[in-house]
């Protein structure tokens, strides 16, 4: 075998389903939950009470995004499920139209048509709907919607997001529970973009100057709305 054949190479594609919702929910338990500690404190709270907002953060968060990850993700997969049933039931009636339409579609992607046919012939002999499913309706195995997975991975890293500041407001003396969690919490976006960047073997500074910029924008805006709550109450 020449030598350029014996590479292995290490693709990350099979990685988006449960990397897109750790990481959103990752972001979004750090964001949300720290803002939200930030707010209350910023409305001169006890820091009792602050414990409390903090906790029912990051229970109802977590519950939300597993059963917001678990419902969007489904009707995908619903829909992900009801072409495959279409498109098998169109290979049993009319594959001959079907065989046409795949090289057709090799055709398009720049094959000549001859041998865009005996692709399509070929790739149809081993696993007809496989072929179609992949390059018809770029449907794979690889990056198919999978519900389950994708709920757990979100309500696991909310929560793990989510403890990083509540555990900070926890220990923090009341006067500085501010710019505790808010420093926490940047440093853990800051690390929350570099490792997902990472994972995704994407440029790591860039995601992290991007989940920090929108975590502190968030936090800023919700210190200033508890502020002035709190002096208006």
């Amino acid at each position: 075998m020449p030598r350029s054949y014996r590479h292995a190479e290490a693709h990350l594609v099979s990685r988006i389903g449960w990397l897109r919702a750790a990481v959103l929910g990752a972001n979004d338990g750090l964001v949300s939950t720290a803002s939200l500690i930030v707010g209350v404190a910023a409305a001169s709270a006890k820091s009792s009470e602050i414990l409390v907002a903090g906790v029912a953060a990051l229970v109802a968060g977590a519950m939300s995004m597993a059963a917001g990850e678990y419902v969007s993700v489904s009707s995908q997969s619903d829909t992900e499920k009801a072409d495959i049933a279409r498109e098998t039931a169109e290979l049993k009636s009319d594959g001959e139209a079907e065989h046409a339409e795949l090289a057709q579609i090799y055709v398009q992607r720049g094959l000549e048509p001859e041998t865009a046919k005996i692709v399509a012939q070929q790739l149809m002999a081993k696993d007809a709907l496989d072929a179609h499913a992949r390059d018809e309706l770029s449907v794979s195995l690889a990056t198919t919607a999978r519900p389950v997975q994708a709920a757990l991975a979100s309500a696991a890293s909310f929560t793990a997001g989510a403890a990083a500041p509540l555990i900070v407001a926890a220990v923090a003396p009341t006067p500085a529970i501010v710019p505790s969690v808010v420093l926490v919490a940047l440093a853990c976006l800051a690390l929350l973009g570099v490792a997902g960047a990472k994972a995704g073997g994407a440029p790591p500074w860039r995601a992290a100057a991007r989940v920090t910029f929108w975590g502190a924008l968030a936090m800023i805006v919700t210190a200033g709305i508890g502020r002035l709550v709190g002096t208006a109450i």
